[in-house]
């Protein structure tokens, strides 16, 4: 090779910041795809259920459209302040600092990193309730034609998750997670096809439940007003599963250019997002049709049968939900890091780490994060109702990191003149998707309220 050829190789390896990137439209389109199928997908066919064929289809089909909008907006703001020469921002959080300034920077670290926190809890009911319903399974199989009680409490599991997620989360940083991430994106596709061939075998059987054009019936066993509340709630699950704000400028930050970053990220964004939506209709469509307005809150939790391939279905969860805590876990324990260092730089107690045989103890470190993983398994066992706490989780972050930020930093970045008509639309796409969310945040309070109202605290049964 030529001294000419080797030089152009070099500058292509190099970005204009230094780094090497090797990032493709595919890798990113595998990325956001493994984010999206997530434990959100399995409450899909419960939403399905409650919002009926018409609703649900169009609900799955609207956030979806919606979400490839806003992220097409999201990808324009990665460079500052022009999309294709400008600035590098490697943060959500610094793109919308430069676009929105401070102020709006502190609003949306606080809604991004509550997210995070809060998902910890949600991801402990997650692997909870599927580590009774594999116990339920293994206690009705070796008890087969026998009278015993197989209902399993919650909270052992709980606390097997939480114990195990201790000695997790010391380890340091996001870096030394790779490994980790991998096994987990890899069961979160295994377990959804799973879900999915399993409601399939029970239509082509024949076995499907008689479905309903608008969803659950009123009755005896649904009042009116529970029909309203929990259809609300059912849009928080469906927005969850669209999201994966959080870490969309690190997917793009893998891309190497040209072409520039955000012309890549469109053409994943369409593609991830349109086999998405594909997934979540299967998942939701399949489950609904299989059991109908009996349809369970997590999907795996209507089967028992084949017992091998459930069993499967329910460890791949696991297994999943431990990885993925880990992922979510991280960077909200490196921003508290990172605020407890800037604020005492010269404590020992917080900056030194004591070397122990192969690794080394931060004091701060062990103590706030196992002080953490503590109290985010007391509130999962505290309530453990899994489409309320993924519902709440999905609605939170809906409105203002998939739709307002990205809207306000397009608003910003083309200088979109206040009352003209561009603006008008933009601010009331706004109005509408924060008004959705602020619904289903209220509809999914009310329903754990409720279920607090129902269930002895602590005391909650599979």
């Amino acid at each position: 090779m030529s001294t000419l050829e080797t030089l152009m190789d070099h500058e292509h390896e190099q970005d204009d910041d230094g780094r090497k990137r090797t990032g493709t439209v595919w890798t990113a389109t595998t990325h956001i795809i493994t984010v999206v199928i997530g434990a959100g997908v399995l409450a899909l066919a419960w939403a399905m259920a409650q919002l009926g064929w018409i609703v649900g289809i169009l609900s799955v089909l609207l956030f979806a459209s919606i979400s490839l909008f806003t992220y097409n907006l999201v990808a324009d703001c990665y460079r500052f302040p022009d999309p294709v020469t400008g600035k590098r921002n490697y943060t959500y959080m610094q793109a919308v600092k430069v676009y929105l300034g401070g102020t709006m920077h502190v609003i949306c670290g606080l809604v991004l990193y509550s997210k995070l926190a809060g998902i910890t809890v949600g991801y402990t009911i997650t692997s909870s309730t599927s580590l009774a319903a594999l116990g339920k399974s293994i206690c009705l199989r070796m008890n087969k034609g026998q009278q015993v009680d197989c209902t399993m409490s919650y909270n052992p599991y709980m606390i097997g998750f939480g114990t195990l997620q201790l000695f997790l989360s010391q380890i340091p940083n996001f870096h030394k997670l790779t490994w980790l991430s991998s096994i987990a994106a890899f069961t979160s596709f295994g377990y959804v096809l799973i879900a999915i061939g399993l409601c399939l075998s029970v239509l082509i059987s024949g076995n499907g439940a008689p479905t309903s054009m608008f969803g659950v019936k009123v009755g005896p066993e649904l009042s009116a007003a529970d029909k309203i509340w929990r259809s609300c709630s059912s849009l928080g699950n469906i927005a969850l599963a669209c999201n994966y704000a959080m870490v969309v400028y690190d997917i793009m930050d893998t891309l190497r250019s040209p072409p520039s970053e955000s012309k890549q990220m469109k053409k994943a964004n369409l593609t991830g997002l349109s086999t998405m939506t594909i997934i979540f209709l299967l998942c939701s469509c399949l489950g609904y049709a299989a059991f109908g307005d009996k349809t369970p809150g997590n999907i795996f939790g209507g089967f028992y049968e084949p017992f091998w391939l459930v069993a499967i279905g329910d460890l791949c969860i696991i297994i999943h939900m431990v990885g993925a805590y880990q992922v979510m876990a991280q960077p909200f324990f490196r921003i508290i890091e990172i605020g407890a260092n800037t604020a005492w730089p010269d404590s020992n107690f917080i900056n030194k780490d004591y070397p122990i045989g192969i690794c080394s103890i931060n004091f701060f470190r062990l103590i706030w994060r196992t002080v953490f993983v503590i109290i985010a398994t007391i509130l999962a066992m505290a309530m453990p109702f899994f489409n309320e706490v993924l519902s709440l989780l999905g609605a939170l972050g809906f409105g203002p990191l998939v739709v307002f930020f990205p809207v306000q930093m397009h608003i910003a970045q083309k200088n979109i003149k206040v009352l003209s008509l561009k603006w008008c639309a933009l601010q009331l796409l706004n109005c509408l998707c924060l008004f959705v969310s602020l619904v289903a945040i209220v509809a999914s309070v009310h329903q754990i309220s409720q279920n607090l109202h129902k269930f002895k605290i602590f005391a909650h049964k599979h």
